[in-house]
């Protein structure tokens, strides 16, 4: 079972442009796309869509529109009810696959509503599964929060993966002695972030074909207690480090359309991969495949298993020392 918990849910509005995004102008649409949003979320959906057990832990009033887009989508989930409704978060896509995303910041969590969403991921989880705490936090939790409940989580024998940024990244940072993830995944300048090394460098290098300081700073990370980094580095592919080396994975060739999601699909696709105990490298196709999969459909899309390209998706292991 992979549960996900996703904090800050939201309806993902995406406007596709006929030409390029002009500030201050008038711009038409020519498509718009809404679907149930929130990173957890659309990592279930493509666990969903790949036959894959999986339990979605979002809070979310009973009726709100995100509750009856995630039935539609017939992904199982846990509701943790509240009575304000859930963000709206707006992304604009232009013809050349640019995306400019517009995000409210969400309905406040006190401190009964955060344990709540604790004791439903407890409840949700055995030893064994693996829970992904995904994206970013809504007002009233502290910015520690995610370090507290992978404290509390990994006393509970489950697995657990991060993805998010910004302060509660680097709050979860400074408490790796005692809440060190089994996975993280951080973009480039989030790596940089963590490390203080420079992000921008990190991606740059990368586009260049150079995946040495991806894994250099992901390594660091691994040292410090992390189990496995997977690094997506956008349209070059993504770094996976664990103590037994690391890996580069490049995406097969594909026309993008949105980037919306698509580092959610390759989180799902690597704990995919993790479960069916494939070695790190295909481990690691899977993760970059799947979020090449996503980046060719629109909105917030998430592919299924024949959107992929697993056989034109290379992976080559890298040398550290």
């Amino acid at each position: 079972m992979i549960i996900t918990f996703t904090a800050n849910p939201s309806i993902d509005r995406t406007a596709d442009l006929s030409t390029v995004l002009e500030r201050g102008g008038v711009n038409r649409v020519v498509a718009v796309h809404d679907g149930p949003g929130g990173k957890g979320i659309n990592v279930s959906r493509a666990l969903t869509l790949a036959g894959t057990a999986t339990t979605a832990v979002f809070p979310a009033p009973a009726g709100d529109p995100l509750v009856q887009a995630v039935k539609e989508a017939e992904v199982p989930f846990s509701l943790v009810e509240r009575d304000v409704r859930v963000r709206t978060n707006l992304t604009v896509t232009e013809p050349d696959g640019t995306t400019t995303k517009i995000n409210e910041p969400g309905a406040p969590l006190d401190a009964d509503a955060q344990r709540t969403c604790l004791d439903a991921l407890l409840a949700a989880a055995k030893p064994g599964d693996w829970v992904a705490l995904c994206g970013s936090l809504p007002p009233g939790p502290s910015e520690d929060w995610y370090a507290q409940m992978v404290a509390e989580l990994k006393q509970a024998g489950v697995r657990i993966a991060v993805d998010t940024s910004d302060a509660p990244l680097i709050a979860l940072a400074g408490d790796l002695d005692t809440a060190a993830p089994d996975l993280l995944k951080p973009n480039g300048l989030e790596l940089g972030q963590l490390v203080g090394a420079d992000g921008p460098a990190i991606e740059a290098a990368a586009e260049n074909g150079d995946f040495l300081p991806a894994a250099q700073a992901a390594r660091k990370l691994v040292e410090r207690g992390v189990t496995a980094v997977l690094a997506t580095l956008g349209a070059a592919g993504a770094v996976l480090v664990t103590a037994d080396g690391a890996w580069v994975g490049n995406p097969p060739p594909i026309t993008p359309v949105s980037t919306v999601g698509a580092g959610d699909s390759s989180l799902a696709g690597l704990l995919l991969a993790f479960t069916q105990n494939l070695d790190p490298a295909e481990c690691l196709r899977h993760a970059v495949a799947y979020g090449s999969g996503a980046t060719a459909l629109a909105g917030t899309g998430v592919p299924s298993p024949d959107q992929v390209d697993l056989d034109r998706t290379s992976v080559t292991e890298l040398t550290l020392d």
